[in-house]
């Protein structure tokens, strides 16, 4: 299943999409689509984890689910990233790059 640039694709009860990180930002937020990918901006650096974590409990909160529902399936040490969200659908994770662009 595809929504505008973004590519999501739906299985069972699992969302997955891909993340293009942008670690040490001023803030931590969803600022778009960059190349097919959710784009966010990290305050963490990318140090010890920190980016991963803070960019599973950015999208935990945005998306009302716990941090365990969130998963880093692939690119746990790139700024592309593969995440796996339970109990999502995929028109939620457009609702995401929907509200980026009307900042």
């Amino acid at each position: 299943m595809y929504f505008s640039m973004l590519r999501i694709t739906t299985r069972a009860a699992l969302v997955t999409f891909d993340v293009h990180v942008v670690p040490r930002a001023s803030q931590s937020a969803v600022v778009g689509v960059h190349d097919g990918c959710l784009k966010v901006t990290l305050a963490a650096p990318p140090v010890d984890g920190a980016a991963n974590q803070a960019l599973i409990e950015l999208l935990a909160k945005l998306l009302q689910r716990p941090r365990r529902d969130v998963t880093i399936v692939r690119g746990e040490s790139s700024r592309r990233k593969t995440l796996a969200i339970a109990g999502v659908s995929a028109a939620a994770i457009e609702a995401l790059t929907a509200s980026a662009r009307t900042r």
